[in-house]
C-alpha cells in the first residue's frame, strides 16, 4: 500500500512553460495510425497544397482523409477519439492498480510521463504547508472546536514524507496518466468511455474528459513522449511505483503449441517446450481438474509439428484419440499379443558396457517390487542369479554379446531353481506366480512391440491395481530402451505416476528418467492427482526441480499447505487453486508465472473430454448418423 502525497497537483494553461525534458511513457499498443501531419501543423483538411513539380511527402501519404474537433472528442477519417486524464486519486493506492486499465477489454492508449522534481523545492512548499496545517489544527483547539479529521491525517502524511526525503528514502516525481478511447461510432465512444470512467471510479479515481482540448490531449497519447496537456500529480517513489504498467507474465512466441490463455490479460500461451532447459512438465490436480484433457490438446497440437507421442494410460483415457489419428494402441492383460521382455537389452550401436550395469539395476529394482521386500543375502543371491540367466544365453558385459536372444523370466527362475540356498529357494517360490501363473502370459515372453508409430499408447486398465503398477515400470524400461535407439523429438506421458510413486525403486527410475530425457530431445509430461506422493517425497521433488515447466491445477484443501509451500504460492494463489474451475490453474514456465485456461476447438474438445455425458452425446449421435446413412 502506497500513500498519494497530498500537495496540490499542477495544472498550467496552456501557455505555461514545458516541462523539464527528461520524462518517460508508455504508450499501449493500439491499432490506430496516428495523423501527425495534420496534428501537428493544425491543418484540417487533407486539401494540402502539393510540392512544386507534384512531389509529394510520406506525410501526405499516412494523412487521414478528414479531421473534426469537436470539444469533447475528435473524429478522423471514420474513427471517433476521446482523451480523458486523470484528476484524483485516493489517498492510498496498492501495487498493481493499474492492471485493469491496462487489462481493458477494448483498444485504448495509456500515457505516462514522469517528471523528477528537485527535493528543495519540495521540501520548502512541505514546510509551510505543514505550518499552515499546525496553525488551522491550533485555532480549531483554541476556539474548542475538533480539528478535521482529514486534516490531522494529512499532517501525519506531511511529516512523515518530509522526513523520508530528508533522509533521501524517497525521492518526489510529478505524474500525468492520460487515457485515449477509439471507436467506430459516436455510440460507441460513449458507451467505452462510460466504461472506463466506471471503472476507474470503482478504483476511487476521478476521471475527467480533456473538453475542449482534445486535440493537446490527443497528442499526449501520441508516441511522442510529448506532454501537451499538462495535468501532474504529485507522488513519492513508493506511490510512483505501483503505477508500473506491465505486472502480468506473458508465453507468447512466434513458434510452438498453443497451451491456453492467459487470463490476466487474455493473451495466447503459444511456447515450445522444447526451447527451454528441459522439455518435462509436472501436472498436479485432484480429480476432475482436466488433468488428462490439458494433456490431450497438447498432445493433438504438438503431433502437428512432427512430435512422436508415447503415451502410459493405466486408465483408458486416451484410446479414442489414439485411434482417431491412426496411432498404435497397446492393451496389456493376460490374454494380450502384446509382450514386453523385461530382460531386453538396447541395441549394440546405443549399447556400451555399462549397459549391462544399467539392466541389473532396473532388474533388480523391478524385482523388489514383484516379489516384495528381501534380506540382503536375498538381494545378493537374486544378483547371481540374473547374471547367471545372462550367462546361459552367452550375453556379457561384451556390447557384441547383446545381438543374442536374451533370457526371460523363466530363465531367472531355473536360476534359482538351481540354486542351493534357502534365499534362492525362498526367492522362487514367490517368483513362480509370475512364470507358471496366470501371470505367465505378461512377464514371460519375448518382445514384440513398436513405438515407431506417431502415438503409441500402453494401456492398463485391465489389469489389476497391484499389478499395474510392476508393469508401467516395465513399460517405462521399454521405452526408455527404446528411444536411445535413434534421436527424435518425443513426447512420452505418463499418466496417474503415483502408481510409481508408491514404490522406492520406481520412483527413483522415474526421477532418474526425467533428469536423463533431455539427452535424448524427450519431454516427459508426468501427471498425478496425488500431490503428497510427488511432494513428500525425495524423489518427487527432484521430478519437480527437473520439470521446467509446471500446471498446478485445482487442489484439494488437505494438499494445499504443501503445495503452497514447495511452490511459494501467495494467499491468493493459493485461493484460486481451491476454486479453480475445469481446465484453468497456475502454469509455471521457467520465470513465468500465470494463471491459464485451457481451450479447445469443437473437434478438439470431442476427442479429449472424458465426461460421461459428453461421451454419451457423442454415440449417440454417431447412432443417429448411421441410421440416416442406411437409409439413404
Amino acid at each position: 500500500m502506497a500513500f498519494l502525497p497530498f500537495l496540490t497537483k499542477k495544472t498550467p494553461t496552456p501557455n505555461s512553460a514545458p516541462p523539464p525534458p527528461n520524462l518517460a511513457t508508455t504508450p499501449k499498443a493500439s491499432p490506430l495510425t496516428p495523423p501527425l501531419s495534420q496534428l501537428d501543423n493544425q491543418h484540417t483538411s487533407p486539401n494540402q497544397p502539393q510540392k512544386p513539380g507534384g512531389e509529394v511527402n510520406i506525410q501526405d501519404i499516412i494523412a487521414p482523409p478528414s479531421i473534426e474537433v469537436d470539444f469533447s472528442h475528435l473524429k478522423i477519417g471514420s474513427t471517433y477519439f476521446r482523451t480523458i486524464f486523470i484528476a484524483g486519486y485516493p489517498r492510498y493506492v496498492s501495487a498493481n492498480w493499474l492492471s485493469p486499465l491496462i487489462n481493458f477489454d477494448h483498444s485504448i492508449d495509456v500515457s505516462m510521463f514522469i517528471y523528477p522534481v528537485e527535493v528543495k523545492g519540495t521540501l520548502e512548499q512541505l514546510r509551510r504547508r505543514i505550518a499552515e496545517m499546525e496553525a488551522e489544527i491550533s485555532a480549531d483547539i483554541e476556539r474548542g472546536r475538533i480539528p478535521q479529521a482529514s486534516t490531522q491525517a494529512q499532517l501525519e502524511d506531511a511529516n512523515s514524507l518530509q522526513e523520508q526525503l530528508v533522509k533521501g528514502i524517497e525521492r518526489f516525481f510529478q505524474f500525468s496518466l492520460y487515457i485515449t478511447i477509439s471507436a467506430d461510432s459516436k455510440k460507441e465512444l460513449d458507451t467505452v468511455t462510460s466504461q472506463v470512467q466506471s471503472l476507474l471510479g470503482s478504483l476511487i479515481i476521478v476521471s475527467k474528459i480533456a473538453s475542449y482540448s482534445q486535440v493537446e490531449a490527443f497528442k499526449s497519447t501520441l508516441p511522442y513522449c510529448k506532454d501537451k496537456l499538462l495535468v501532474t500529480r504529485n507522488m513519492d517513489t513508493t506511490a510512483l511505483s505501483t503505477t508500473f504498467p506491465f505486472t502480468s507474465s506473458e508465453l507468447t512466441d512466434n513458434k510452438g503449441v498453443l497451451f491456453g490463455i492467459n487470463e490476466h490479460n487474455e493473451s495466447l500461451v503459444i511456447f515450445d517446450r522444447f526451447s527451454m532447459e528441459n522439455a518435462n512438465m509436472l501436472i498436479l490436480a485432484t480429480s476432475g481438474a482436466g488433468k488428462s484433457y490439458a494433456v490431450k490438446i497438447e498432445i493433438m497440437r504438438s503431433l502437428m509439428f512432427g512430435t512422436h507421442v508415447i503415451i502410459i494410460d493405466p486408465e483408458n483415457e486416451y484410446e479414442m484419440l489414439c485411434k482417431a489419428v491412426g496411432g498404435n494402441y497397446i492393451a496389456f492383460n493376460v490374454s494380450s499379443n502384446h509382450k514386453i521382455n523385461p530382460f531386453q537389452l538396447a541395441d549394440p550401436d546405443n549399447s556400451s558396457e555399462d549397459e549391462m550395469g544399467y539392466k541389473y539395476l532396473y532388474l533388480n529394482s523391478l524385482l523388489k517390487i514383484m516379489l516384495g521386500s528381501m534380506s540382503a543375502d536375498e538381494d545378493a543371491i537374486l544378483n547371481q542369479a540374473l547374471v547367471l540367466a545372462y550367462q546361459q544365453k552367452g550375453i556379457t558385459q561384451d556390447p557384441l554379446t547383446h545381438t543374442k536372444e536374451p533370457p526371460r523370466m523363466e530363465d531367472l527362475y531355473k536360476a534359482l531353481i538351481g540354486m542351493e540356498e534357502p534365499e534362492a529357494i525362498s526367492l522362487s517360490r514367490r517368483l513362480e506366480k509370475y512364470v507358471k501363473g496366470a501371470l505367465k502370459g505378461i512377464f514371460d515372453q519375448q518382445s514384440n512391440v513398436s513405438i515407431d508409430s506417431p502415438i503409441t499408447v500402453f494401456t492398463l486398465r485391465e489389469l489389476a491395481d497391484e499389478i499395474r503398477p510392476i508393469v508401467m515400470f516395465m513399460i517405462l524400461d521399454y521405452i526408455w530402451t527404446q528411444i536411445r535407439k535413434e534421436l527424435k523429438r518425443r513426447l512420452l506421458v505418463v499418466d496417474e505416476a503415483w502408481y510409481l510413486m508408491r514404490h522406492e525403486d520406481s520412483a527413483k527410475v522415474l526421477q532418474g528418467l526425467v533428469k536423463r530425457a533431455r539427452k535424448y530431445y524427450l519431454g516427459v509430461s508426468i501427471i498425478s492427482q496425488n500431490a503428497d506422493d510427488f511432494l513428500g517425497s525425495p524423489y518427487g521433488k527432484a521430478i519437480v526441480t527437473n520439470s521446467a515447466i509446471q500446471f498446478l491445477m485445482k487442489q484439494s484443501p488437505a494438499a494445499i499447505d504443501e503445495v503452497a509451500q514447495v511452490f511459494y504460492l501467495s494467499q491468493g494463489e493459493r485461493s484460486l487453486l481451491l476454486s479453480a474451475n475445469v481446465g484453468e490453474g497456475l502454469f509455471f514456465a521457467g520465470q513465468n508465472h500465470i494463471a491459464l485456461r485451457v481451450v479447445g476447438s469443437p473437434d478438439e474438445h470431442a476427442l479429449a473430454t472424458s465426461k460421461p455425458q459428453d461421451i454419451l452425446a457423442r454415440q449417440q449421435q454417431a447412432k443417429k448418423e448411421q441410421s440416416l446413412s442406411s437409409a439413404l
